[in-house]
This record gives structure tokens, sequence and C-alpha cells, in this order.
């Protein structure tokens, strides 16, 4: 545990270039604080103590703003940069060397029974207000980009954009013509299309008076 926790700090340092100094890490990262208090929770939850798990894990949320049930599988070097409004449920599994910002969700979408949360390949970074919803995978090495609502599998080596996200770089090349500044947004698209459809009814219309 203690070898662990060493590995943790270490990441936060490497990553995070405001951090100065490990025992600023350990007593003031939230994302660090949430990450050993899961680690103990999920301690008590495999061997089946599982009020002592939630309330270990809920004493977490309060104190940390991020919210991590107590059997998500998490790997080596696992950091979270700011943490507030995290939330990672039940099933989901994260690899080694994983990496998100605030805002996060690594949810289900309600129709899944069973396996219902994602799973995280290793060294995968997720940016601020993403959300990765339903049991898919993220492969090895992807980037979700900030913002993005990930649906469906992301292949390994990939960066995906968007709402519903989409790859659109695989292994260094670019696969996609979409850039993070010119995401679509869904909802203006919809509104135009209901306006394109308005004025051909207003037409229509016309010509029958």
């Amino acid at each position: 545990m203690f070898r662990q926790l060493r590995e943790d700090i270490a990441c936060v340092k490497s990553r995070d270039p405001a951090a100065r100094s490990a025992l600023e890490i350990y007593f003031l990262y939230p994302g660090l604080k949430a990450i050993r208090l899961h680690r103990l929770a999920n301690w008590f939850y495999r061997r089946k103590m599982f009020f002592m798990a939630r309330w270990i894990s809920q004493r977490a949320s309060k104190k940390t703003g991020v919210e991590i049930h107590p059997a998500v599988q998490i790997g080596k070097r696992f950091f979270i940069d700011h943490g507030t409004g995290v939330v990672i449920g039940e099933t989901a599994i994260i690899g080694d060397d994983v990496t998100i910002y605030q805002g996060v969700t690594l949810g289900g979408t309600g129709k899944d029974t069973g396996k219902r949360h994602p799973t995280i390949g290793n060294n995968v970074m997720i940016g601020a207000g993403a959300k990765v919803l339903g049991p898919l995978e993220i492969g090895d090495n992807s980037r979700i980009a900030a913002g993005a609502v990930v649906l469906h599998d992301i292949p390994p080596n990939s960066t995906a954009v968007g709402v519903p996200a989409r790859v659109v770089k695989k292994d260094g090349i670019r696969v996609d013509d979409l850039n993070q500044v010119d995401i679509p947004d869904p909802v203006a698209n919809e509104i135009a299309r209901l306006e394109t459809e308005i004025l051909m009814m207003k037409k229509k219309l016309n010509m029958e008076d």
C-alpha cells in the first residue's frame, strides 16, 4: 500500500507542473486523497464489508468532491487533476497511468445490466467535463477531448472529440478534418433543421392558398 502511495504521489508530481513537493501533494491534493480513500474502501469491499466500504467512499466524496464507487477497479499511478465533479460508477475498470480532469463521468446509460460502466485502458487521458457512458472500452494510449460524450468503443492510440464523440486521429494520423475548435453543436444543428422544415411548410401552405 505504501509503495502504491509513493507511486501515486510521484505520478502527480510528474504530470502537474504546479505540484511543488510530495508533502503538498499528500496533504493538499483532493484527487490524491480521493484515490487513497478509494483504495481503502475497495479493500473493505473486496472482503464483503460493504457498509464500511460505502461509508468511506461517501466521506471521501464529501471531503474531495470526487465520487468513486468502492467496487471500482483502479490500476497504478491514477491521477485525478483538480477532481471536483468526478463520478466513477460501480463496474468501471481503470488501467495504469490514466489521467482524468474535473467534471469527468465514467457512468452508465441506464439501459445495461451487469457490466454497466466503461473500461479504460492504460495511459489514457480524459479531458475536463467529458462523459464516458456505458460498458464500452477506451483503448490504450487514447485521448478523449474536453466536453466529449463517448457512447461507443474508442480504439487504442486514438483521439476522440465531439458530441457524440468520434475518432479524429488514429496512430498519429488524422482521420477526420474535425478539430476541437470546430466541434459541431448538435442542438444548433437540430434547430437549423427544424427552421428549414418550418420554412418549407410555410411555402407549401402559401402555395395551397
